[in-house]
Parts: structure tokens; sequence; C-alpha cells
């Protein structure tokens, strides 16, 4: 299963979490339940908005890599997170 970037831009948080490409999650309180977060003060209900992102899990083989889409190569990518959203 691929991992996602969600944004809530309710509290500016940023939450990593894994599902299946057909699923889509569109509430704070639905990210939150499958990340097995605590919402904290935010609304359950404030929306969130899937980032794009470019990694992908490897085939699961022991001598192999995992397997990466290349970078968008403008360079501003810091730590795994785009610009280009």
């Amino acid at each position: 299963m691929p991992n996602y970037e969600y944004l809530c831009e309710a509290n500016g948080r940023v939450v990593e979490v894994r599902h299946k490409m057909n699923e889509k999650l569109s509430s704070w309180g639905e990210l939150c339940e499958r990340a097995e977060l605590s919402p904290g003060p935010t609304d359950p209900k404030a929306p969130v908005r899937k980032l794009i992102s470019a990694g992908f899990v490897g085939t699961g083989a022991a001598n192999e890599p995992a397997c990466e889409a290349p970078g968008c190569g403008s360079g501003a990518c810091g730590g795994g997170m785009c610009a280009m959203q």
C-alpha cells in the first residue's frame, strides 16, 4: 500500500498514512483515526487534502531497494516535501 501525506489547513499539520489507492480521507477526524492520533482541539470535521507524493513501497524482496519515483528536479524539495502542490 502506498503512503500518502494529508494537510489539514485548519491546524497546519501534515500527517502521513498508508491506505489503498482507491481510498480518500476527507476530514481531520478520519485522518487522525487512520493515523491513530488524537484530533486534539481541531474540529474533526475540518477538511484535509492529499498532497502530491512521489514515494512508493518496494516489492518486498529482501535484496531489492524500495522503488522511488524521481524528484521534481527543482532542488526545493527538502525532506521529501515538494513545493509543487
